[in-house]
């Protein structure tokens, strides 16, 4: 075989080895290591406020540290405190109402079904029977097989989040043990950013230090600006439900609003998820009035992020819609909830390594020898 073909051979086989030794790290690091990531991130988004208090305040630097993490994680409880209260009580009371839905729901299908459109096909099929004995077994078998399947999925329901609760519960001292590792270690990491930074550098090999330099700067504009749409697009969505849903006078405005507002993550979807069966659930139980305030607040929201989401994506870095569906999915299926930021956030990723021509330098490596 040809001398030149078989170089390429093995520069391809510890390309692949290497990707194959970063992904198996990556899978049995991160469960282990998250707690300082979370740190990292925070301590980089803290240091232009951190910075600000050692030069306009001239604090010394631990000390400016420290009421960073004062501000960040104070407020941080703060707002999630007073939210969580907020949702709490508003769900507490949509709890105590159940019941009231209950009977509206009862009392539209005991409406429909009395209706003459039903009644003339129950007459029909009470027909069919009479002349067709042989089938009422059949159908009998049907109708219990699909009664147990729906008694099924309750009870399994109802299973699945009496567990969720419990297991909350109990892992209420690992979550706690957990944000002390993430506060001692942002603390650290704030402290010391350019001895930590100048080490990393320098595990870096001198011939990939530009090349990582540029997928830094590319994945940091990719990253955060998608992270900054999102949040940008979440919070102007519930806001306007908010404002809506108390001026429509609905009762626990509040966590519907937070609801609908991260439903909005789903493209295509979006609030849409919620807003369409409630709007026609109304409708259905004769509640006009709601029904139709509902539908305006839906092209209310529609029609402001077609005029917004423009803007916030051109100072952000937007992604296709239906490669962005395809990667929540896939991160749904190989990370469960998680899984819908997980799998966009990787998408950026490799969007971002290959628009700094990371692709093209180990073509280049594989088939001559050199990066660039």
């Amino acid at each position: 075989m040809d001398q030149i073909i078989v170089k390429r051979i093995l520069r391809g086989f510890w390309v692949l080895l290497a990707l194959a030794l970063v992904l198996l790290g990556a899978y049995w690091l991160l469960p282990l290591l998250y707690p300082f990531l979370i740190a990292w991130l925070i301590a980089y988004s803290m240091r232009p406020f951190v910075g600000f208090l050692q030069k306009r305040a001239r604090m010394p630097r631990w000390l400016a540290v420290f009421l960073g993490l004062l501000v960040y994680f104070g407020g941080a409880v703060l707002v999630l405190s007073a939210a969580v209260t907020r949702m709490v009580k508003e769900i507490i009371h949509l709890t105590e109402s159940f019941d009231t839905y209950v009977d509206q729901v009862r009392n539209f299908f005991i409406r429909w079904s009395n209706s003459e459109g039903i009644q003339n096909l129950v007459y029909e099929i009470n027909k069919f029977i009479q002349n067709n004995p042989k089938y009422e077994d059949t159908i009998n078998k049907n109708i219990n097989k699909t009664t147990d399947t729906i008694s099924a999925a309750v009870t399994h329901f109802v299973t699945d989040f009496l567990n969720g609760i419990v297991n909350i519960l109990t892992s209420l001292p690992h979550f706690l043990l957990i944000l002390i590792v993430t506060i001692l270690a942002t603390f650290f990491i704030e402290k010391n950013w350019e001895k930590h930074s100048l080490t990393l550098t320098g595990w870096v090999p001198a011939p990939l230090r530009k090349t990582t330099g540029e997928i830094w700067i590319s994945l940091k504009k990719a990253l955060f600006g998608y992270l900054r749409s999102l949040f940008i697009m979440v919070s102007i969505t519930a806001v306007i439900v908010l404002i809506g849903l108390l001026i429509l006078r609905v009762d626990s405005a509040f966590t519907l609003a937070i609801l609908i507002g991260l439903v909005d993550l789903l493209p295509y979807l979006g609030v849409g998820t919620v807003m369409v069966p409630w709007i026609l659930y109304h409708f259905a139980i004769g509640d006009l009035r709601l029904g139709i305030g509902l539908l305006i607040l839906y092209g209310v929201i529609t029609v402001a992020r077609h005029l917004i989401e423009p803007k916030v994506l051109a100072t952000s870095v937007g992604l296709d819609p239906l490669p962005t569906l395809v990667a929540m999915f896939v991160g749904l299926k190989l990370f469960g909830v998680l899984g819908l930021i997980i799998g966009p956030v990787s998408f950026v990723v490799i969007l971002a390594i290959y628009k700094t021509g990371v692709l093209n330098d180990l073509r280049n490596y594989i088939m001559n020898g050199r990066v660039r």
